[in-house]
C-alpha cells in the first residue's frame, strides 16, 4: 500500500506533464469564483456576476467557471443578476468561518440561504467539537445542516490546517462523509496554514476509500490560498492520480479561487490579465 508521501511524489511527478493549455482550462471549469470579504457589498456582488455574465462573450474560447461564492445574505443578490444557468449559486453558512454558535443558528442560517437561491452551502467542521473528541455532537451538526437545506449540496470544511496531524484528517474526512457530505474541503482560506498538497492526498484517500466502501463519490475542494497555476495543476493531478479521471468534473472537483481565474486566463493568453 503507498503511503502519503508517495502518493504526493507520484502526483508531483504527473503535475510535471499537465502543464498545457488544456488542463489550464479545464481547471478554469472547475473554479468556485468567491467574494468573501468584510467590505462586500450588493453592487460589488452584482459587479462579480456581470463579469461572470459577460465572460463567455469575451472569452468564447474558454470554458465558464463553475459557482460563484458568497456570503449567504447575497445568496439572493447572485440569483436576481446571473444569467448563466450552468453556474452554481455558493454561499457559506453555518457562522462562517468559526463555526462557533448555536446549532440552531447555524441550520437556520444555511436554510434560509438556500430558500434565497443557494445551490450549494459551505460551512465548516466544528473544530469546538472534533478536537475534543466529541465526535457524536461534529457529526450531528453536519448532518441536521444537510437536512434543513435539502437538495442543495453540502460542502463541509475541515480547516486541515488547525487539525494538522495526517490521520486525524482523515478521521475528520470520514466523519464528514459519513455525517451527509456531498463534498469535503481543505480550508475556509481565514486561518493559517490553509491548503497543503499533504491534506488533500490524505482527504482525497479518504475519499477513495469511502467509495470503495459504499459505492458513493463524494467531492473534493481544495481551498485557500491556491492562486498560482503551478499549485492548482499539483491539486489537479493530485485528485487525478488518486481518485481518476472521473472525478475532473465540477460535479466532483472544485478549487478557488478569483485570483486563480486570472493566472490561469493570463498563462493562456500569454499576457497579464485581470478579468475578475
Amino acid at each position: 500500500m503507498e503511503s502519503f508521501n508517495e502518493k504526493l511524489e507520484k502526483a508531483k511527478t504527473i503535475s510535471a506533464t499537465n502543464m498545457t493549455d488544456d488542463v489550464y482550462k479545464k481547471i478554469l471549469s472547475l473554479i468556485d469564483l468567491t467574494s468573501l470579504n468584510n467590505t462586500d457589498t450588493e453592487s460589488k456582488i452584482i459587479g462579480l456576476v456581470q463579469k461572470v455574465n459577460s465572460f463567455s462573450v469575451s472569452y468564447p474560447h474558454y470554458p465558464q467557471v463553475a459557482a460563484v461564492c458568497v456570503y449567504p445574505n447575497f445568496a439572493s443578490v447572485v440569483k436576481e443578476n446571473l444569467k448563466d444557468s450552468n453556474v452554481k449559486i455558493a454561499v457559506v453558512g453555518g457562522v462562517f468561518p468559526s463555526s462557533q454558535s448555536f446549532v440552531q443558528i447555524k441550520k437556520a442560517e444555511c436554510a434560509m440561504a438556500v430558500e434565497m437561491g443557494a445551490d450549494e452551502v459551505d460551512i465548516v467542521l466544528s473544530l469546538s467539537n472534533f478536537l475534543e473528541d466529541k465526535m457524536e455532537q461534529a457529526s450531528f451538526e453536519i448532518s441536521t445542516i444537510k437536512e434543513s437545506i435539502g437538495d442543495a449540496h453540502l460542502k463541509v470544511i475541515l480547516e486541515s490546517g488547525s487539525i494538522k496531524v495526517p490521520e486525524m484528517v482523515y478521521k475528520a474526512s470520514m466523519l464528514a462523509m459519513q455525517s451527509g457530505a456531498d463534498f469535503i474541503k481543505t480550508s475556509t482560506g481565514k486561518s493559517d496554514p490553509a491548503a497543503t498538497p499533504e491534506a488533500a492526498v490524505v482527504m482525497c484517500t479518504a475519499i477513495y476509500d469511502y467509495y470503495r466502501q459504499t459505492g458513493k463519490k463524494i467531492g473534493f475542494k481544495p481551498a485557500g490560498g491556491i492562486s498560482e497555476t503551478a499549485d492548482a495543476v499539483l491539486y489537479y493531478s493530485i485528485v487525478q492520480t488518486i481518485l481518476g479521471p472521473e472525478w475532473l468534473n465540477s460535479n466532483l472537483f472544485r478549487i478557488g479561487a478569483s485570483r486563480l481565474a486570472n493566472n490561469l486566463l493570463s498563462q493562456l493568453d500569454n499576457k497579464q490579465t485581470n478579468y475578475f
